[in-house]
């Protein structure tokens, strides 16, 4: 029974998927509420973290086309650093900061329904259906993932524009208000404080390299996908942001948890809400359906090398896809929802917490890009970093400086920082209780990367059989279940 990772995913579908993640409607309230409190000026914390974000797509895209695993990070790292930040960063950067960031997004589409089009039924009910119906479709198979990733993306990112260009050139229904005159930049330099807020308009981006098993020409679709991605999300921010401080005042943005409604509504009254409405739907199913998508396929990794339980190794034998992971996800996405994060007062903390969690990965994939060019020079890298190693330097700085001013305001950092240190406790107990008493594996000894590539099937294997040595082709992308194939005359290793 053939039970691999498919190769279905061309430019587009990866263009739709790094996207997909990033223009959330989480991603739209960090937005107005950066607006509003830094006025005009929060352009330069977004060009800020758009180079940062670019130096972080670039240290992916050379580890994604030079190890093409499902594992994503967590691959990279344990051939750079070893068992323990490898599972860490994983976990702390991409599986615990979606159990919370994702709940956020299905609050704000509840809300976002109710409000516009059912005010009789709870937020509760329409978060939980949107939940359910993509936990299916992932199930049913990434081609279907893929599509309706393409769907979710171009009505994104094609309403901001056109709701941006309306507002900017006054072609709404409604006339623009007589505003408060505000300074462009109130802030000063203290805008640069709102980095981490900005990166939250970019982040996520390099959630494509999970894919690369079953992407088409990884080397090439993968790095133009985040870079044009990074592209399109700044300039479609920037004109939506800047008709938003046009139209309503800068306070309402800096406090409201839907400041992109409050927009969408000033402008073009009753139809902009429904319109706007509409693509905070679109924008939370995209991210739901990103996560949901992409994180069960590093649950899926980790298990292939004994870091979870055999049971999340378990591809679907007609569907093709890790089907015990998207399970997984979607009932701990649903506990933290139906928890009680739909009655949160203040989403931005909890996204600005997972935010925080999850630069240390951007940090780590810097680090592995260093430390892998050193001890690996001459291995194959279909795509390098350009000027190494200047953007893991500048991108690692950054993002520790982000971390330090993650709080947008001296109100919420406690808040913040307590989550946060709550996520780092959990994930390292998890983590050292693990590698200590069930695998009983070094913590911190780096894998041999040929040896990591041969349990990941994405080289050639050599057996003995009979004491003959011969070659057995394991299949790029092969399932945990599948084993060696096509016996033929010995090779040489593909590692250099």
């Amino acid at each position: 029974m053939k039970t691999e990772l498919r190769k279905t995913l061309g430019f587009y579908s990866c263009f739709s998927v790094a996207v997909g993640l990033v223009v959330a409607s989480s991603t739209l309230v960090s937005l107005g509420q950066g607006m509003g409190l830094a006025g005009g000026g929060f352009v330069f914390a977004m060009a800020t973290a758009w180079i940062l974000q670019l130096f972080s797509a670039q240290s992916y895209s050379e580890l994604a086309c030079m190890m093409p695993h499902a594992g994503g990070l967590r691959s990279y790292t344990k051939v750079a650093m070893g068992a323990l930040p490898a599972m860490a960063a994983v976990i702390l950067a991409y599986v615990i900061p979606n159990m919370v960031a994702a709940p956020a997004e299905l609050a704000v589409a509840g809300a976002v329904i109710t409000e516009t089009f059912t005010p009789g039924i709870p937020p509760i009910v329409w978060g939980g259906l949107l939940l359910i119906v993509l936990t299916v479709t992932n199930v049913i198979g990434v081609d279907i993932f893929a599509k309706l990733q393409i769907l979710f993306t171009l009505t994104m990112m094609i309403s901001m524009a056109l709701l941006g260009i309306i507002g900017l050139t006054g072609i709404g229904t409604l006339p623009a208000p007589v505003l408060p005159e505000q300074p462009f930049n109130p802030m000063g330099m203290g805008v640069f404080g709102l980095t981490a807020l900005a990166i939250w308009l970019y982040i996520g981006i390099e959630f494509v390299t999970p894919m690369a098993q079953e992407t088409k020409k990884p080397e090439k679709n993968i790095p133009k996908a985040m870079f044009y991605g990074l592209l399109a999300i700044f300039c479609v921010n920037l004109v939506y942001g800047y008709a938003s401080l046009k139209y309503v005042p800068a306070e309402q943005l800096a406090s409201s948890n839907h400041p992109h409604v409050d927009m969408a509504l000033a402008m073009l009254g009753r139809p902009g809400m429904i319109w706007i409405a509409i693509v905070s739907i679109f924008a939370s199913a995209s991210t739901i359906n990103t996560v949901i998508g992409v994180v069960p396929r590093m649950l899926y990794g980790m298990a292939v090398s004994r870091e979870l339980p055999r049971v999340f190794r378990s591809i679907h034998p007609r569907f093709h896809t890790p089907w015990i992971g998207i399970l997984f996800m979607a009932g701990a996405m649903g506990l933290f929802f139906f928890g009680g994060i739909h009655k949160a007062p203040n989403l931005i903390i909890y996204i600005l917490a997972a935010c925080c969690s999850w630069l240390f990965a951007y940090i780590i994939a810097h680090m592995d890009v260093i430390i892998l060019r050193r001890r690996y020079p001459k291995h194959k890298r279909p795509y390098k970093t350009p000027f190494h190693p200047i953007p893991q330097i500048l991108g690692s700085l950054g993002m520790g400086y982000a971390i330090v001013n993650i709080a947008p305001v001296p109100e919420m950092e406690s808040t913040i920082f307590r989550l946060v240190a709550i996520m780092v406790t959990g994930t390292l107990l998890y983590v050292v209780l693990w590698l200590r008493f069930v695998v009983k594996e070094p913590m911190f000894r780096p894998m041999d990367i040929q040896a990591a590539q041969e349990e990941w099937g994405l080289v050639e294997k050599e057996l003995y059989k009979n004491g003959i040595p011969a070659t057995f082709v394991i299949n790029p992308g092969c399932g945990p279940n599948c084993g060696a194939t096509n016996p033929k005359p010995a090779a040489v290793s593909t590692n250099e």
